[in-house]
């Protein structure tokens, strides 16, 4: 149901950005469908409604990052000759990106929540959420402070929060999406403030689109033109106010955000200019072409580091009273300065969490348009009797499950495609762990997920957006974080007023 409401609007987003487009006939009469005559938004000729839509608005720590071709993979020498990496060409479309790693403060916030909602009922599900800060702990180091006030103290709100699995991140992007969505709607007078929801009366986007979210008594509610309907609906997807999901990037989102190739394009597209499909070098660090792990910026930052990580054993932050990175562990998320996408941190600081299973030689079979290994189709949960949706489980969620791979073939592409329910073992021989000798030989099995950017205890070498290791979805570490993203619906090139495609002058 979801996907099926996500794909209704973004054709009512498309019929809408060309109705908006000054240059476009159909601007001429936005209220009138060019497919039959008959009025939008007239309860009088059937109340078909469509939205007023001005482009989706940036959510909440979020900065755009405009898609676009790139080389994928690694462009230094490969050190570890593990030959996992091969440069190879690969389109992203455009997405929304945290501008910094997720911090202790925020990740507070969703515990504090998750107390507040669940803590007297289900008080094994905030356990679930909590981090691992005993993964300070090492044998021959004193990092007790850390494993007791790292996440805490309100010394270190501002740095990475660190101890978070795979897993916790999702939930945590699942809790985020929701929490902007409703607050959109609060903001919007469609939704009534309520600070005290508990269990099965918690919001959720996908709860309150299907109509088993009541919210307090009294709310105000959407007008509905239906001329059969109540008077009153929900806001739903078509009408371009809600957001979509927080989501952990994929890696080809991550790598070519980290990148900042639009940095490097000497035309970059305008208002009143067309871009140059051009550029002129390749980055091996996120900052720039030019500089190393020093910064060349004369008169500015010129021979300081770029990023925070270990420039040698034993030699984390440099010396008393010129601490170049001024930083033995994680630093702030702000302290260094941003790619070209205004993303901090893309290097260094902390490793990330990206969506993508690990496999070795995922770049030979990954697709050359928004590339991901990770797939797991499922769908929701329905009545047999007449085919709606489950009621919502005691955390207020609508249940899912898994999709087989017969249901997936019974799909009208089927003939074209081969389908799997679980495709992140994709031409693995079937069983990854068995192909994989998993526990023997090597430790890649579905668990094992992507990482990126080197980390405050890491060497320069793994600070190259091309490098790539993994590490058990189930394992938190004091050395990875994580950032989210949002899918970018209509335009690529952002809230311009363009339309997707070359526009072509209507004059001769």
């Amino acid at each position: 149901m979801k996907r099926t409401l996500i794909g209704v609007s973004m054709l009512c987003i498309g019929a809408i950005s060309l109705s908006s487009c000054s240059s476009n006939k159909a601007s001429k009469n936005a209220g009138v469908s060019r497919a039959t005559g008959w009025n939008y938004n007239d309860s009088r000729l059937g109340g078909f409604e469509v939205a007023d839509y001005r482009g989706q608005q940036t959510g909440p720590g979020l900065t755009f990052v405009e898609g676009g071709r790139f080389t994928m993979g690694q462009v230094d020498e490969d050190l570890t000759f593990e030959r996992n990496s091969l440069p190879h060409t690969v389109s992203v479309s455009s997405f929304y990106m945290d501008e910094t790693e997720v911090a202790n403060v925020h990740y507070r916030e969703y515990l504090y929540w998750l107390q507040r909602a669940y803590g007297s009922d289900y008080p094994e599900y905030v356990a679930k959420a909590l981090p691992d800060t005993t993964s300070w702990r090492r044998g021959l180091a004193y990092n007790e402070p850390m494993v007791d006030l790292y996440l805490r103290h309100a010394a270190y709100n501002y740095y990475p929060v660190v101890g978070v699995n795979w897993y916790q991140a999702n939930e945590y992007a699942k809790w985020r999406s929701d929490r902007v969505n409703e607050y959109i709607l609060i903001k919007s007078g469609k939704l009534k403030k309520n600070p005290n929801q508990v269990n099965e009366d918690v919001y959720s986007t996908e709860t309150y689109v299907g109509g088993q979210y009541e919210g307090l008594a009294g709310f105000s509610k959407k007008r509905d033109l239906d001329p059969n309907g109540s008077g009153k609906r929900n806001v739903n997807y078509s009408d371009g106010t809600l957001l979509p999901n927080y989501r952990l990037p994929t890696e080809a989102e991550w790598e070519y955000a980290a990148l900042g190739l639009i940095g490097n394009n000497p035309e970059p597209a305008t208002k009143r200019r067309r871009g140059e499909e051009v550029i002129t070098d390749r980055n091996t660090y996120p900052w720039g072409p030019r500089d190393g792990v020093r910064s060349g910026m004369r008169n500015q930052y010129q021979g300081e580091f770029n990023a925070n990580f270990l420039r040698g054993k034993g030699d984390a932050m440099g010396v008393a009273g010129g601490l170049n990175d001024n930083a033995v562990i994680p630093a702030p998320i702000y302290q260094f300065r941003p790619n070209a996408y205004g993303l901090y941190n893309m290097a260094g600081n902390v490793s990330e969490w990206v969506l993508d299973t690990y496999r070795p030689q995922t770049f030979q079979d990954a697709d050359g348009v928004n590339s991901f290994r990770g797939n797991v189709f499922d769908a929701y949960r329905r009545i047999a009797e007449d085919n709606s949706l489950e009621e919502k489980d005691s955390l207020g969620r609508v249940p899912k499950r898994l999709m087989t791979t017969e249901e997936l073939d019974k799909t009208r592409n089927a003939e074209f495609y081969v389908h799997k329910a679980d495709a992140r073992d994709y031409k693995d021989g079937g069983d990854s762990v068995y192909y994989y000798d998993y526990g023997k030989t090597t430790l890649i099995n579905n668990e094992a997920k992507v990482i990126k950017g080197g980390s405050w205890a890491d060497r320069a070498y793994w600070m190259s957006p091309g490098t790539r290791r993994f590490q058990n979805a189930n394992q938190g570490s004091s050395t990875v974080g994580f950032r989210l993203v949002m899918d970018r619906l209509g335009s690529p090139d952002g809230n311009n007023g363009k339309r997707s495609g070359n526009t072509f002058s209507n004059r001769r």
